[in-house]
């Protein structure tokens, strides 16, 4: 293992108390010392449009290509919309998979779904996968987090308040890193 990380994360939700980002910030907030995660905005990014990069990419874009370039790993947490991912989201991998440096490219990539439904995101998980192979990313099969009946879970703050949820992101993070690790070490032999 390394002595520190980097991850950058990616909520897949706009909406101001979505629950996907406020596990973004648990995720944050009770990751261990040497793991740092650094929310990407997705706010600013316009439809994808061949026009908008036939000579230069928005500076939106360069910004998130330059952070998930450097970053050990990706995490994505996103809602579940009519059995798939946010069109919001797809926008981005849409722009990054056409950017020259393709950032995604062998990039280790966690997926985290959130859904006050007892299922989850589970399919949100499922469509995303299929998306990432388009760009080569390497997504973490095990463990899977599908939080399910997310509005229980958090208090009115904001704060994380479930226990079991709490200490299984724990280790997911962990685990994350230790496929990073992993990941980056086999493509280097």
């Amino acid at each position: 293992m390394k002595d520190n990380y980097h991850f950058v994360a990616i909520s897949g939700s706009l909406r101001k108390k979505s629950f996907n980002t406020m596990v973004l910030k648990a995720l944050q907030n009770f990751a261990a010392a040497n793991i740092s995660i650094e929310q990407l905005s997705i706010d600013d990014i316009p439809l994808y449009n061949f026009d908008l990069h036939e000579k230069v990419f928005p500076e939106s874009i360069e910004k998130i290509c330059t952070a998930i370039k450097t970053a050990d790993a990706v995490i994505i947490v996103t809602p579940e919309y009519n059995y798939s991912i946010p069109g919001v989201l797809k926008n981005v991998i849409d722009f990054l998979s056409k950017h020259p440096t393709k950032p995604f490219d062998r990039k280790a990539v966690g997926i985290i779904s959130a859904s006050p439904s007892l299922l989850g995101g589970v399919r949100a998980q499922f469509h995303l996968r299929q998306i990432l192979v388009a760009v080569n990313a390497i997504t973490m099969n095990i463990p899977e987090v599908v939080i399910t009946e997310v509005n229980t879970k958090f208090d009115e703050e904001g704060t994380l308040n479930d226990e079991k949820t709490k200490e299984f992101l724990k280790k997911y993070i962990a685990e994350l890193a230790d496929f990073a690790t992993n990941l980056n070490h086999n493509f280097l032999i």
